[in-house]
């Protein structure tokens, strides 16, 4: 039983076609494609976990970890079969209206505020956002962090409106 894969699967066409294009797509995120690119190498009879694992330069665990889930998942759509598990620990408390609040709030000037400094600080902000209600509690870090990733995702139109005042 050494070298043969755990979980043995056979493609519809429908599905090879649709996961090759995903592949080719330039758009796709690598995690996905590299999903897709073991379902695909583990197509058929003759491949193992090793051979999957090495050309793709992942651990055999990995190939394990996705070739079952596709399996377990055979009756979800594509989409859902290549994407994570949910993941365990605290739900979010701060809902998207109130990040919008906050994200409106740091596009305002300081000084409005009454703020003696003439750009917000994360420190700042999350004090402004809990003290006007917007939050009952906010730390700095947890703001920068998900400040980052906003600002990295929004387009610069709306940057240079918010930052141009």
């Amino acid at each position: 039983m050494i070298g043969q894969p755990l979980y043995r699967m056979n493609l519809l066409a429908s599905e090879r076609t649709t996961l090759e294009a995903l592949i080719r797509q330039q758009t796709t995120p690598q995690h996905l494609a590299k999903r897709a690119r073991i379902i695909l190498l583990a197509n058929g009879e003759a491949a193992t976990n090793r051979a999957i694992s090495d050309p793709l330069g992942v651990i055999q665990a990995e190939v394990t970890t996705w070739t079952k889930r596709w399996i377990e998942r055979a009756l979800d759509p594509l989409a859902e079969r290549l994407a994570d598990l949910p993941r365990s620990g605290r739900p979010d408390t701060i809902t998207p209206e109130q990040w919008c609040q906050i994200l409106a709030l740091a596009c305002e000037p300081p000084e409005q505020y009454g703020r003696p400094i003439t750009h917000w600080t994360s420190r700042e902000l999350a004090q402004e956002a809990i003290q006007q209600g917007i939050v009952p509690r906010l730390s700095a870090g947890h703001l920068r962090k998900v400040l980052k990733k906003r600002v990295a995702a929004t387009p610069q139109p709306v940057l240079a409106q918010c930052q141009g005042r």
